[in-house]
């Protein structure tokens, strides 16, 4: 389905599962809002030796496997990690009882055609079969052919239950390619870095680092949220107008870093675009070493448009 190109054979990326550190089922984070609190850990991260994975914009998430439960096969969203309301679909009756609307039509076709798998498995819905184009969120994807399974989805996430309910499960990268059906075609791109040397101007975000006042989580957490009201509006981030301008300051180096990094991302997936203009990079990626998992983009133009769109599978 995706153009295949052939990855450089000098950049071999050794499998980091080893060496990560247990991971909840939590949102992934921009590299830049880390810094808030002092945690330069990032710095690290941009450093060491990494996976690469392209980050899809499909809609919405779904999960689905062996409940460790029951021991049967379910689907479901994100809500099946709720803490109160679980919403585990086994049946087509549980999904009219959990879910409405273009949800709830989702999860039917997923109940039908995704095969049962031994695990836990996320990846994002990119659409219903028959077409090369497909906008299941805010970006386009053109494939270079027409899609003929029932459903497409785009694995990323594998789940481990060390007990034996799914609010225990820890979450790791899939490293893996998952084998598509007649029925389900998933969507995992190659993808891989050119290799650039970023050493120099990491070395400098360190020095620049002594001279910052960070914040603590609170006011940390006000200050992302006014950075997240610049780029929902488009708005330039000026540190000048911010009451703690040298960290704002750093925000936006640590910032620059990563988007100088993504610039050197290359995948062969499908074409991308955001409002009809071609857009290399897509939604982005996810790069994971042993300081943890990041999502490289481009927040101008992906983060922008996605604060912005209308959720047509909602």
């Amino acid at each position: 389905m995706c153009q295949l190109i052939n990855c450089p054979p000098f950049l071999p990326m050794p499998s980091v599962l080893p060496y990560l550190k247990d991971m909840k089922n939590t949102h992934l984070q921009h590299p830049e809002d880390t810094i808030l609190t002092g945690d330069l850990s990032i710095l690290d991260w941009f450093e060491a030796p990494s996976t690469l994975s392209v980050k899809m914009d499909g809609a919405p998430a779904i999960v689905w496997g062996t409940n460790p439960e029951t021991g049967k096969f379910f689907v479901g969203t994100k809500s099946v990690f709720n803490k109160v309301k679980i919403k585990i679909n086994e049946t087509h009756e549980d999904i009219d009882n959990n879910h409405t609307g273009n949800v709830a039509t989702i999860l039917h076709a997923c109940l039908d055609n995704l095969h049962e798998d031994e695990g836990i498995f996320q990846g994002d819905f990119i659409g219903f079969g028959g077409s090369s184009e497909y906008t299941p969120n805010t970006i386009t994807y053109d494939f270079e052919q027409v899609i003929h399974q029932n459903i497409i989805i785009a694995p990323h996430t594998e789940y481990i239950c060390p007990g034996d309910t799914l609010r225990d499960a820890v979450a790791f990268p899939i490293d893996f390619q998952m084998s598509s059906t007649d029925r389900c075609a998933f969507v995992q791109p190659d993808a891989w870095e050119t290799g650039e040397d970023f050493s120099e101007v990491i070395g400098f975000a360190r020095q620049m680092s002594q001279l910052v006042d960070f914040e603590d989580p609170k006011t940390a957490a006000l200050l992302k949220q006014e950075l997240n009201g610049c780029i929902r509006e488009g708005r330039p981030v000026i540190p000048s107008t911010f009451m703690n301008d040298k960290l704002v300051s750093f925000w936006l180096l640590i910032k620059s870093i990563k988007d100088d990094m993504l610039f050197t991302c290359i995948d062969n997936g499908p074409a991308t675009y955001i409002d009809g203009e071609l857009d290399l990079n897509g939604e982005g990626y996810v790069r994971t070493n042993e300081f943890g998992m990041f999502k490289l983009v481009k927040r101008e133009a992906f983060s922008h448009a996605n604060f912005n769109s209308t959720k047509s599978w909602a």
